[in-house]
């Protein structure tokens, strides 16, 4: 792979602590996600124009912004889905900011993450997905007020984990392009990784790593699951090929320790090679990296029983854009080169 460069384009400064940013799609928009130090939430839209981002507009909330997406919207209405720190859930029209056009109270604490499903990522219905401090992963459809679809929270005297990711991914039944069910991924501070079949409400497949889970992402949510990216504590990040299950040894693996020698915050693959992806470090730091496949995705055991062979990974290029921890990246869908990064100050 040729040599590519990590260029600064814009720099822009708030006066809050920024916790997200999202490009708004197929546009030259992006939205800002945080919190004042009163404790209130700021909701930011800016347009990048001739080398800086012009404000368009700027909302202040009663709780903070957690986490965004738009992932559950249709390109036609680009509604954001926020997750809040006191646990609330809105959907935003980002025309109509004054009210929201869904709210529920999900959660009894702070929303860590979010993801969307059904709108411009995946099919079928609008799904968003919340996990939170509390320890539970909720699912909603912005169709039925006031109760998740779904909701995955520990049994009556277990221990309650910190839900710091969660991902969806459409699982296809091979030979029936019609029957697709929906998984949900969510890892845990403990280290823990779960992938839920929410057709059969069953874990499907679950592991534990060394430290703990920050971000996760398939690198395609509308296909069969290919690879999942765990991106954690302690400089490590992961990547399973899930193509191939073995009754013993689980999914294929490959780990890396990254040169962030710090938290790897986030992880994210580009919408245009679903190979290569970015990872942010709590140094400051951006790293990329692709990821190569084996010759053969799969062999067989001792036993005659397939298992999968992991692939490998290159780091394509590290560069250090701040003193402060990125906590927040997304590539553009349209334009190839543009990506935001947020930095936490």
């Amino acid at each position: 792979m040729d040599q590519l460069n990590i260029i600064e384009h814009i720099q822009h400064s708030v006066n809050y602590t920024l916790f997200d940013a999202k490009w708004v799609p197929s546009s030259a928009r992006c939205v800002l996600l945080g919190q004042h130090p009163r404790g209130t939430g700021a909701l930011d839209i800016f347009m990048m124009s001739k080398g800086k981002l012009n404000s368009i507009k700027s909302i202040t909330k009663p709780n903070g912004f957690k986490c965004g997406t738009f992932n559950a919207s249709p390109l036609e209405e680009r509604n954001l889905a926020t997750g809040c720190f006191d646990g609330s859930l809105f959907v935003w029209d980002l025309e109509r900011l004054e009210l929201p056009t869904y709210h529920v109270k999900g959660h009894s604490e702070i929303i860590n993450c979010i993801d969307g499903c059904g709108g411009l990522r995946g099919s079928g219905a609008p799904e968003i997905a919340t996990g939170s401090r509390d320890g539970s992963v909720k699912i909603w459809d912005t169709r039925q007020p006031d109760d998740p679809v779904v909701d995955i929270s520990p049994d009556e005297g277990q221990t309650k984990r910190d839900c710091w990711a969660v991902a969806f991914v459409v699982n296809k039944n091979e030979g029936n392009a019609v029957n697709e069910e929906r998984c949900i991924a969510a890892g845990y501070d403990n280290g823990d990784i779960k992938l839920f079949d929410l057709r059969a409400m069953r874990v499907q497949w679950e592991s534990t790593l060394p430290n703990g889970v920050c971000s996760l992402e398939f690198d395609r949510q509308d296909i069969s699951m290919n690879k999942l990216l765990a991106t954690c504590l302690e400089s490590r990040i992961h990547v399973f090929d899930l193509r191939t299950f073995h009754p013993a040894d689980g999914f294929a693996t490959v780990s890396e320790k990254t040169n962030h020698k710090s938290t790897v915050w986030i992880g994210k693959h580009s919408p245009h090679d679903r190979d290569i992806f970015m990872t942010c470090g709590g140094s400051g730091g951006l790293s990329l990296w692709k990821y190569s496949y084996p010759k053969s995705r799969s062999m067989k055991d001792d036993d005659g029983v397939l298992k999968g062979v992991p692939g490998t990974l290159t780091n394509v290029n590290n560069t250090i854009i701040s003193t402060q921890p990125i906590n927040s990246f997304d590539w553009h869908r349209d334009m190839v080169s543009n990506v935001i990064t947020l930095l936490v100050t």
